[in-house]
């Protein structure tokens, strides 16, 4: 390796991959440990919809989420909400603390099995709280999905 004096033999180039795979694994690692946590909000199985509008505001960390992920149970961010008049006051106390640059909007991911009702309840609520600008979120259908 390197140079070789006197002997005649010139100059050998060898590569020395072993360090660069020791970091390269350990990226790994590190990025498999932290990427599952940084999933904000509950897991829901969205609806899917042929156009859904992407609005990159709702992966910002000062988003407001509304999740129901079954009938009843209303999460916002990762915190289970007990009653409507809980929601409002989490709401309320969410909304107040954005800027006013900061977009106004209250995001309600409602799954596939939530009946239409509970919608309505969360979207009264939102309005109740003093909040019009509403954003339903649903998936992209799939080429091929009916």
């Amino acid at each position: 390796m390197g140079m070789s004096s006197g002997s005649g033999e010139g100059l050998t180039s060898e590569i020395n991959v072993t360090p660069m795979v020791d970091i390269m694994l350990v990226l790994l690692i590190i990025f498999m440990v932290v990427t599952p946590l940084l999933q904000s909000g509950v897991t829901v199985t969205l609806p899917k919809g042929n156009n859904p509008d992407e609005d990159p505001n709702i992966t910002k960390d000062n988003a407001v989420v509304v999740a129901i992920p079954e009938a009843g149970m209303y999460y916002v961010g990762r915190d289970l909400i007990q009653g409507r008049e809980t929601l409002i006051a989490r709401l309320r106390k969410d909304m107040g603390v954005l800027k006013p640059s900061d977009p106004h909007v209250v995001y309600i991911k409602g799954g596939v099995n939530v009946p239409y009702g509970e919608i309505v309840t969360v979207v009264d609520s939102i309005r109740e709280a003093g909040f019009d600008q509403i954003g339903l979120v649903a998936d992209k259908k799939k080429a091929g999905e009916s």
